[in-house]
């Protein structure tokens, strides 16, 4: 029969070996956190030189709609993002760029958001450029930019025109103070005997509480 002791040394190797395990991970994780955190820098310095393609382009943009137009940018470590939001009393409209790394930061991930409220008809509402850290193609980036920019152009002119040609049949949100075809609303309420058009149930419900609470003085 083995000794105990035998059993022990057993024990012991094992818990030596998880040890070991854990220690090599710890390491590994160490190393490759502190690999993250040069791409992560390297990638900072990328934005910085990308700044003179993009910068320009979307300057270009605001002042075509000055006026029209509040530019909120945000300035994060490893994205950037600059949202427009235009002044219109057909509908909300908010634009975003923004650029990103992925978790890994390897690769540069450039994307455009178009948010349209009420939705009365169909657009390029997102689009995404994905390019290695390591090769950045700065004239795909400006042309992606740019046709970005112009497809949102036409989508705002489209929205303004169809306002034009749908103007007998356009209501308002009273709660958002924005107008739209009677078709695209989101919700509507029948009130006092008549039909009231929300682009949404927020601000139909919206609606309902501040009427329940004027009846309520």
């Amino acid at each position: 029969m083995a000794d105990v002791s035998s059993l022990v040394s057993r024990i012991d190797a094992e818990i030596n070996a998880a040890k070991q395990s854990v220690a090599d991970l710890q390491k590994q994780w160490a190393g490759d956190y502190q690999d993250r955190q040069k791409r992560l820098e390297a990638f900072e310095q990328t934005l910085g030189d990308l700044q003179d393609i993009w910068r320009p382009r979307l300057e270009a943009l605001a002042k075509r709609f000055e006026g029209k137009v509040e530019v909120t940018p945000v300035i994060e470590p490893g994205w950037r993002s600059a949202t427009f939001r235009f002044k219109s009393e057909v509908a909300r409209i908010d634009l975003r760029f923004s650029v990103l790394t992925d978790d890994d930061v390897r690769n540069a991930i450039f994307e455009y958001d178009l948010h349209v409220i009420p939705i009365f008809m169909k657009f390029d509402s997102r689009s995404e450029l994905k390019l290695p850290l390591d090769n950045i193609d700065r004239d795909a980036v400006a042309d992606w930019v740019d046709e970005r920019i112009i497809s949102f152009v036409k989508t705002y002119l489209a929205i303004h025109q169809n306002s034009f040609y749908l103007k007998d049949h356009m209501v308002e949100d009273p709660i958002a103070k924005v107008r739209f075809p009677k078709y695209a609303a989101g919700a509507t309420l029948d009130w006092k005997g008549k039909t009231v058009y929300f682009v949404g149930e927020e601000t139909r419900q919206q609606f309902e509480r501040e009427q329940a609470a004027a009846a309520a003085k």
